[in-house]
């Protein structure tokens, strides 16, 4: 059976697929437009016109291709009017098994939502040539910093294990507000959950799942640089964490009071970025056994 990683990028983009379950849908376009609420039957229409839509072997469907259930279609993504984002990721070590990047902020690791090419596992598939490439891990498109990605498709797993396992020494910094009062360095320890607010995550009674060491480094006009260690890897954790402390972090427009989005159709801001840089990462390589030191180059504005 054919698989979504045995047909080519395009643009740096592998397919997609959804799998076609029973129904009464005439043709696959109506039970895409199902599937997909998001989008519309023009899309699909214009997408499977393109031959971005294929069945099971590998054959672009056509607009009226019939419904047959208990098989699979393979489509590949695209966003309209994508804005071009306005800089450039740093590679700063590349070998046969992994890849690091410097990210600056604003460009999401991974396509989601209204980004596609303007990501940088897009961008770097695309200028490296490594169909394979893959991340270890993530940051939040507003964090700049370290990225890993692996290479090879049989090391990935065990690679991303590393994080699952709290095997990675994780450093990184901040600028927020400097509260006198509060005596560091100390550790925040609390439970996260999905918030019923987009986007957020809050804290709540219960077992803890997300630990955050926080040291102050400098002081400069009533703003600080501290130094954060996370042990766990929760959404949006040390950004929650800085905010719980009464210290949220410069430019952070979620929390603690989530900002307005744009208009839609409206052309990104980049003059605030979120001041938090994911400045390095290190472990033991579980094949060759050395130890792995990645840097950021990049500051932040303090």
């Amino acid at each position: 059976m054919m698989r979504a990683t045995d047909l080519p990028l395009r643009d740096g983009v592998g397919a997609s697929w959804v799998a076609l379950p029973a129904g009464e849908w005439l043709n696959v376009i109506d039970f895409l437009v199902t599937r997909f609420p998001a989008i519309d039957r023009a899309d699909w229409r214009a997408r499977m016109q393109r031959g971005d839509v294929l069945d099971a072997s590998g054959s672009a469907l056509s607009p009226d291709a019939p419904y047959r259930p208990n098989g699979m279609v393979f489509y590949y993504r695209s966003v309209a009017a994508e804005h071009p984002i306005p800089f450039e990721a740093t590679i700063l070590f590349q070998d046969d098994w992994l890849v690091a990047m410097d990210k600056p902020h604003f460009l999401p690791v991974t396509p989601s939502g209204h980004y596609l090419q303007q990501t940088l596992l897009v961008r770097m598939k695309r200028a490296l040539g490594i169909d394979t490439l893959a991340p270890m891990h993530r940051i939040d498109l507003d964090t700049a910093g370290i990225v890993l990605f692996t290479v090879q498709p049989r090391t990935r797993d065990r690679y991303q294990a590393l994080f699952r396992e709290r095997a990675v020494d994780k450093v990184y910094e901040a600028i927020a507000p400097w509260r006198p009062e509060l005596t560091l360095p100390l550790t925040r320890s609390s439970r996260l959950v999905e918030s019923a607010a987009f986007m957020q995550m809050e804290e709540v009674a219960g077992v803890p799942n997300a630990e955050t060491s926080v040291t102050l480094l400098e002081v400069r006009n009533g703003r600080a640089r501290y130094r954060l260690q996370p042990a766990t890897g929760q959404k949006h954790q040390l950004r929650v964490h800085m905010a719980a402390l009464g210290i949220p972090i410069v430019n952070d427009r979620i929390y603690p009071i989530l900002q307005p989005a744009l208009a839609p159709g409206s052309a990104p801001d980049y003059s605030a970025p979120l001041q938090l840089l994911a400045q390095s990462l290190a472990f033991t390589d579980p094949f060759s056994g050395e130890r792995r030191d990645f840097r950021s180059g990049l500051g932040l504005q303090f």
